[in-house]
């Protein structure tokens, strides 16, 4: 069995204010945001190959990268789409190509901005995904969610203890979500807001994973802050233990 680590990383940073620099290439402790992401999925001995979509001018440096950091495993670097969903279908075809439709091969579906996962969530992933079909990443809800109406009052309080955050990875047999993303894109489907929900849409059961609490998505200015110091959180606690 194969498991291949997909990574989007297409994103242009507009809600970071700085669209000179796209979020997935902004330094943090020392190295790009991307780099710490891809360094799990490279060092993990579960993953065997590395697939990043990425925007179409930053390929070359993107590939430069790579080569510095050693990030072997990376042989797949392909261009984005237009949104999200287009991307990650892109970066399907290109794995179900390379890997000639093989059904035994699982998908790990991950956001090239979300530095904080770890080494177990991506073994826990890839030990639910074989044995169940799916593995959704979660982390359980600490504060209180509540549904609203249109006019923004209140409609009903979510019970906390059954609420989680849906992160990633998300994984999937691949021939299971690349027939399910073939399937929208024939019905028009463009709706889904990342991979689980796609599933869910077309009928699949999913099954979760619970990771971190701190794999945050690095998408406004706060994020990025907060991302630092808890890298930094986790230098001084290594430190600490010299």
């Amino acid at each position: 069995m194969k498991n291949i680590a997909l990574i989007f990383a297409g994103g242009t940073g507009s809600r970071l204010s700085s669209a000179s620099v796209p979020k997935q290439f902004l330094v943090l402790s020392g190295k790009p945001v991307i780099i710490h992401t891809l360094e799990y999925f490279q060092l993990s001995p579960l993953i065997d190959r590395i697939c990043v979509v990425c925007l179409e001018e930053k390929i070359d440096y993107l590939k430069g990268l790579l080569s510095r950091y050693d990030i072997s495993k990376a042989d797949m670097v392909i261009p984005g789409g237009s949104t999200g969903q287009e991307s990650i279908f892109l970066g399907l075809r290109k794995i179900s190509a390379e890997t000639h439709g093989d059904t035994d091969v699982v998908v790990l579906i991950h956001d090239g901005v979300r530095p904080l996962i770890d080494a177990q969530t991506v073994e826990a992933c890839v030990s639910c995904a074989h044995a169940n079909g799916s593995a959704i990443t979660v982390s359980p809800a600490i504060e209180t969610i509540m549904t609203t109406y249109e006019n923004g009052n209140i409609d009903a309080v979510i019970d906390r203890k059954n609420a989680r955050l849906v992160r990633a990875p998300q994984c999937f047999y691949l021939h299971e979500i690349y027939a399910a993303h073939l399937r929208a894109r024939a019905e028009g489907y463009t709706e889904a807001i990342d991979s689980a929900t796609l599933m869910r849409h077309y009928g699949h059961t999913l099954h979760t994973v619970t990771g971190p609490a701190e794999n945050i998505k690095i998408t406004t200015a706060s994020d990025y802050f907060m991302a630092r110091a808890i890298m930094d959180a986790r230098e001084n606690s290594q430190l600490a233990g010299l």
